[in-house]
């Protein structure tokens, strides 16, 4: 028998892709932004809890619901064509949520979803005082994910926050424990130099694991600034920036909103803002436009009952 072709899911897309090559995934806090982001030529994106939860006016501690994510997610994916991984923290709760979180994300159209060894409440991977759940715990949750799994291409990416609290060496072992577990890609956050990222991708190599290895890139962290270049050179083949549009963002409006306080007028920021022909572009206004047009035509004066 010959065997069906696969059909060509984003989570499927995500998977060939970071088994092929190494690339730059910008993070997204909202569907438009999404949308700038797969305009400029990026072949993935992250949807970061930290962004998310800024963008909410609250910290990163793992205040959002599983169900805001979901819907916040799943608008973002909706957004765009490219394949969008979600941030679920630790998993919203046990074993059983972690589950129950798999499927809907699948369900809202993620490509994979990465879950973190912290415990609650949580704090941002590159604060001090964080503290880890048990490797078992761990275990269980990403076991829990992989059978979760519907599409089988869907990605589940184990973070493990462990060099921060116990050092390279135990973050190295639970990683290993992960994969094991059955997680498609790692994550470890918070490596203070390219030696360590060399060394966590020397050691899943010397031990046989080929899934892909994810690297933050955020800004202000931990972790010094390499390059995507510099990434792919030692091992990696997804290098996350998580909040660096969020940032650039929020400075932004902050220059503007003191321009309104002083001068009373945005003037002297219009060439740095996006024109209304510019904004409609990219929402692709004339097409859905063109759109509603072929389904409502105002001259139309057959009553509703026709």
């Amino acid at each position: 028998m010959v065997p069906k072709p696969r059909v060509a899911t984003n989570a499927g897309r995500l998977r060939d892709l970071l088994a092929t090559q190494t690339v730059a995934i910008p993070g997204a806090f909202n569907p438009l932004t999404a949308i700038q982001i797969e305009r400029a030529g990026f072949e993935a994106l992250y949807l970061s809890g930290a962004a998310l939860s800024a963008s909410r006016g609250l910290p990163d501690t793992g205040l959002l619901s599983l169900k805001e994510v979901v819907k916040e997610a799943g608008a973002i994916a909706k957004a765009v064509s490219i394949p969008t991984i979600v941030d679920a923290d630790t998993g919203f709760g046990p074993v059983s949520t972690v589950a129950g979180a798999v499927c809907e994300f699948e369900q809202a159209g993620l490509a994979g979803m990465q879950i973190e060894d912290q415990q609650m409440p949580k704090k941002c991977g590159h604060l001090a005082g964080k503290q880890l759940v048990s490797i078992a715990e761990m275990v269980s949750k990403v076991q829990a994910a992989v059978r979760a799994k519907s599409d089988p291409d869907f990605m589940i990416i184990a973070r493990t926050d462990a060099r921060a609290v116990d050092g390279m060496h135990v973050a190295i072992h639970r990683a290993m424990a992960y994969v094991e577990a059955g997680a498609d890609a790692l994550f470890p956050e918070a490596l203070g130099s390219a030696e360590e990222f060399r060394q966590f991708a020397q050691e899943m190599k010397k031990a046989g694991i080929t899934v892909p290895l994810i690297a933050n890139m955020t800004e202000f962290g931990k972790t010094p600034y390499l390059t995507v270049s510099q990434f792919r050179e030692i091992g990696y083949r997804g290098v996350l920036f998580p909040v660096s549009t969020l940032r650039v963002a929020m400075r932004a409006i902050e220059k503007l909103l003191a321009e309104l306080r002083t001068a009373g007028s945005q003037c002297d920021s219009l060439d740095r803002m996006m024109t209304r022909r510019e904004l409609y572009d990219l929402l692709q206004y004339d097409e859905h436009d063109a759109q509603e047009r072929r389904f409502y035509d105002p001259g139309d004066r057959r009553s509703s009952q026709d």
